[in-house]
């Protein structure tokens, strides 16, 4: 019978023991699962260490807490969906340039579910990240000089560009809310619908928009 090494007699658990870079890469892992699933309120350190298979007071040592997985994580999600933004805005047009950012959103949310879940909920105040009206403004931020140019190319005041992106950024996060939870109909198909709306909103702006307060529309003649 042949002789047992010494590596073959030591426990398995001790041979395949992680590395403090994989334990922490874990616990995030389960962690950004537990926030999609449940939020951040309904997620407890014993949860988080539970399903990592270790005790607490090793999630304690790597994040000091719930937050601070917390926090790694919605830090992670909101630059990979900025950086998808960017990545995004190579179009020679305008409108090309839009609809690129619709799709690369949408691209998130699709591909990134969970992360879009936990984004979408509003970041908590725990998180010392902001909150996903600041992510919006962030990408916002991005597309808002794209609005500019235009506007000052057709007469419009380009101050008016940041609110506008604002407006178009916030339309496509929320109707990503919505085809979330529907996946009807596909990416491309909602993609086109918004920039159809958001285009010819823009290429129809009135110089100097006011309330009509219901009254006729402007060429209809007024009382």
């Amino acid at each position: 019978m042949a002789a047992v090494s010494e590596s073959e007699q030591q426990p398995r658990s001790r041979r395949r023991r992680m590395t403090g870079k994989q334990r922490r890469e874990q616990l995030l892992q389960i962690g950004r699962e537990l926030f999609a699933e449940r939020g951040f309120d309904a997620t407890s350190v014993e949860e988080i260490a539970a399903r990592a298979g270790v005790s607490k007071p090793v999630v304690y040592e790597h994040f000091g807490g719930k937050e601070g997985v917390y926090a790694v994580v919605v830090d992670r999600e909101m630059q990979t969906l900025l950086g998808m933004i960017a990545d995004s805005l190579t179009a020679d047009t305008p409108r090309g340039q839009i609809e690129n950012a619709a799709l690369a959103l949408l691209g998130y949310v699709e591909e990134y579910s969970q992360g879009f879940r936990i984004l979408a909920r509003d970041s908590h105040a725990a998180s010392g990240t902001g909150s996903f009206a600041s992510l919006i403004s962030d990408i916002a931020t991005q597309v808002e000089h794209i609005l500019a140019e235009e506007f000052s190319s057709r007469g419009y005041d380009p101050k008016l560009a940041p609110m506008y992106a604002q407006s178009l950024v916030g339309m496509v996060a929320m109707t990503g809310q919505w085809w979330l939870e529907v996946r009807k109909p596909k990416r491309e198909i909602v993609a086109a619908h918004l920039v159809n709306l958001a285009w010819n909103g823009l290429s129809n702006l009135e110089t100097r928009p006011q309330l009509d307060h219901g009254g006729p529309r402007r060429g209809q003649g007024r009382p």
